[in-house]
């Protein structure tokens, strides 16, 4: 039987660890150098790096990820540096693409850990150069050892932010400011839900207390206005303080991010059935809680089926790799089954509480101004997506889909990742319908660019 897993961050290293103890020996794919995920993200080896001073609290599980990852490779086909940039259950292949070189794999069964992405909402002036997600200055940190800038802006809401501007702290590069659209008194009403997460909740206390302590400016329930600069930097950002006071912070680069979405274009075009989650505010695919889906054969696991954070994704990708050896008649310990599903039902109402403390501001994505540029790709604006949801010739656009055809957005390079979801606000308010509604970008091969060549191929 030939098993294939995509993605070897926290959930894939645990679903490869029971296929070999198993007895199989999986094709291991990534896209990165190395394994270890966005969460546990190795540097260049040229860069040598305390696990403590790249990991912090999460040094300890990070090292043990790491061990489990090295010590898989060698009874595993690892392909590092892959692409899959397309699947297909009727015919069971997967195409991938290495080193500029194509190839097709056949596959019985395959375990999607795709991982996430940061969920974007367009600001005036977020195409700046200078300008980036928090999920990309994180990288930079990890795998460059340096800032995004000199004086660095943070904005968004969630639990990143928070580490983001802690690890900045602790590296030296005080961020200049830390900017969470939500405010200070709806967080506070979730601490009951948010303790259930015990020393997880602890160490995100300790992350805003370090911030706060260090003296770095902390405005909470902002709304943002303009991100400032010429056409080669930034030089700030403008922002609506709670009180309703305007407010500008001087600063020479931006991140930004509003919580996290699946990274589930793969599952998509498997053939897998989606479901909007209400309280992720996320368009996420469907699987039980043991990572099956609908579709034989194709299992899910870690954030690319839906958000729950590093330690979830761990215990998920055991599960799923559990659920595959299952259906395909081999014999698993039973007790290692139902303390797995155990494990991941307890995790299930601190995740929850999260989603509501940080919730994802739709009301900004709704309220963009028309000039406002949405999809960087293919230059379309709010009131572009605005007039699409009205009269012909460029409109009606009862969903996202049709919006598409009628704007071009969604057909850049991203496919509708950055985009897509602010997008759908823009149309659904337009429309004056509930954003469950209009839809979701369905993905379509290749999922990322490839060389022209390979795709005449």
């Amino acid at each position: 039987m030939k098993v294939v897993v995509v993605g070897a961050g926290p959930a894939g290293v645990r679903a490869v660890e029971q296929l070999v103890a198993a007895g199989l020996r999986p094709v291991w794919i990534d896209e990165a150098p190395d394994g270890g995920g966005r969460i546990y993200q190795r540097p260049p080896q040229a860069l040598t790096r305390d696990a403590v001073k790249l990991y912090g609290f999460e040094a300890k599980r990070a090292r043990a990820v790491h061990g489990t990852l090295d010590g898989l490779k060698t009874q595993t086909d690892w392909r590092p540096d892959t692409l899959v940039w397309h699947i297909d259950t009727r015919s069971r292949r997967l195409e991938t693409l290495s080193a500029g070189q194509h190839a097709s794999l056949e596959f019985d069964g395959a375990i999607l850990c795709t991982g996430a992405m940061d969920r974007v909402v367009p600001v005036p002036g977020w195409t700046r150069p200078g300008v980036t997600t928090l999920g990309a200055a994180q990288i930079a940190l990890k795998t460059q050892g340096c800032a995004i800038g000199d004086r660095v802006a943070l904005m968004g809401t969630g639990p990143l932010l928070w580490l983001l501007a802690y690890q900045y702290l602790k590296a030296g590069a005080r961020p200049a400011a830390v900017l969470d659209t939500t405010p200070f008194a709806h967080k506070a009403r979730h601490a009951a839900g948010l303790l259930a997460g015990g020393a997880v909740f602890w160490k995100g206390l300790y992350y805003v207390a370090a911030v706060r302590a260090a003296g770095v400016p902390v405005f909470e329930g902002i709304t943002p206005r303009a991100i400032e600069g010429r056409d080669d930097e930034v030089t700030g950002i403008a922002f609506t303080t709670a009180s309703g006071r305007e407010r500008r912070i001087a600063c020479d680069a931006l991140a930004m991010g509003w919580g996290l979405k699946p990274e589930a274009q793969l599952a998509d075009l498997a053939g897998v059935t989606f479901r909007f989650d209400e309280l992720q505010h996320n368009w996420v695919p469907e699987r039980d809680m043991a990572g099956r889906t609908k579709v034989p054969g194709i299992y899910l696991a870690g954030d690319g089926a839906g958000i729950g954070g590093a330690d979830a994704a761990e215990l998920a990708g055991a599960r799923a790799a559990l659920a595959l050896l299952e259906d395909t008649g081999q014999a698993v310990d039973a007790a290692r089954v139902h303390a797995l599903q155990e494990r991941i039902a307890r995790m299930l109402p601190f995740r929850a509480a999260l989603e509501r403390a940080f919730p994802f501001p739709a009301d900004l994505a709704r309220a963009l101004p028309d000039k406002t540029l949405v999809c960087r790709c293919e230059a379309i604006t709010a009131g572009d997506l605005r007039a699409a949801a009205g009269a012909p010739p460029t409109g009606p656009a009862p969903e996202l889909n049709r919006a598409k055809a009628f704007t071009r957005l969604g057909m850049g390079r991203c496919q509708g990742r950055v985009c897509g979801p602010a997008g759908a606000e823009i149309l659904a308010a337009a429309r004056g319908t509930p954003v469950a509604s209009i839809g979701r970008l369905r993905g379509q091969p290749p999922v990322k660019p490839v060389p022209l060549a390979e795709a005449a191929e």
